[in-house]
């Protein structure tokens, strides 16, 4: 049972002792807020990817409809922020049922799909700039409050705001898994006629599962924003917010839960700090080649190959 969590406690024993070890160091606190940013765009595209069975190349949608959604609530409609935040999930959410149509398509087409609405949504927010502020950017909005005394503002506040919700979005992907909508999802990943003529609505299914990805996505877009407190299209729908997700979910294993969360720290601190490095300009060609030998190693990746060692070590002692 304990080695069973083991991965589980060693990244909750990673959670704690980093602000402890480089609490001080605002540069390393700032690579870990962004780390886990990307962690949970990383959770919510692995969601619609192992669970729903479709590959998106168009997060970046949802997470700048969020960050707007959640920026312009608070700055002109004077909501709270942490209601903002929820509001940006949920407007990301209501923004994916424009969606809905290219659940017809499937693999590489649906992927595209998505890819050319994040592309509308970016033009749109480039447009209105009466709203959005266009391509000069929006800044007046609010940071994120100080709560209970913790500023959420500071990088500690936001890294343990994070860590929280990572934490919150993985119990819910593990319920999910674990009810028996995820039993007709892996079903419906063998066969989606079959479950079809046992009555399963295989339709209605994965628009679930995009409401709640795009839900995931557009709540860390917004609180994204609210930490750098400033946003323009260029960023808010930056393919990065699509790539590098993608990219940590298969280098951590996009099957497992915990997969997604600890390729996304592993890649993003790696980029930073090792790539950049050795590669200042083009350092996104690394990560390609770190992840293609990632795929032929451990085409299930780290998280994989961990289950494999741990089988292939329970079959010897058997």
């Amino acid at each position: 049972m304990v080695m069973k969590n083991l991965p589980g406690l060693l990244l909750a024993l990673a959670a704690v002792l980093v602000p402890l070890v480089y609490g001080g160091n605002g540069y390393i606190m700032g690579l870990m807020v962004s780390g886990l940013i990307v962690a949970g765009v990383a959770l919510a595209w692995a969601l619609l990817g192992n669970l729903g069975g479709m590959v998106s190349f168009g997060h970046a949608a949802f997470f700048g409809v969020g960050a707007y959604a959640s920026a312009l609530l608070s700055a002109k409609a004077g909501l709270p922020v942490p209601l903002s935040l929820l509001a940006g999930g949920v407007v990301a959410a209501l923004s994916s049922l424009a969606m809905l149509p290219a659940l017809r398509l499937s693999g590489p087409y649906f992927a595209l799909a998505i890819l050319a609405y994040a592309h509308i949504f970016k033009i749109l927010a480039t447009e209105l700039s009466w709203l959005t502020g266009g391509s000069a950017g929006f800044a007046r909005f609010p940071i994120l409050p100080t709560i209970a005394g913790i500023d959420l503002s500071s990088r500690i506040g936001s890294y343990w705001l994070l860590v929280v919700m990572v934490g919150l979005c993985l119990l819910a992907y593990r319920a999910v898994k674990a009810s028996h909508v995820g039993t007709a999802l892996r079903a419906m990943a063998e066969s989606e006629d079959a479950t079809r003529v046992v009555g399963v609505n295989a339709t209605l299914l994965k628009a679930w599962m995009l409401l709640l990805s795009a839900f995931i996505t557009g709540l860390f877009g917004a609180m994204n924003a609210h930490i750098i407190n400033f946003l323009e299209p260029d960023y808010a729908f930056s393919g990065n917010w699509s790539v590098l997700p993608i990219i940590a979910a298969i280098f951590g294993g996009y099957r497992t839960i915990l997969g997604p969360v600890a390729g996304a720290i592993a890649i993003y601190l790696f980029d930073q700090l090792v790539a950049k490095a050795i590669l200042p300009v083009g350092h996104q060609i690394i990560l390609g080649v770190l992840l293609a030998g990632m795929i032929l190693i451990a085409p299930n990746g780290l998280f994989g190959l961990f289950g494999a060692k741990k089988k292939g070590a329970a079959h010897a002692a058997a």
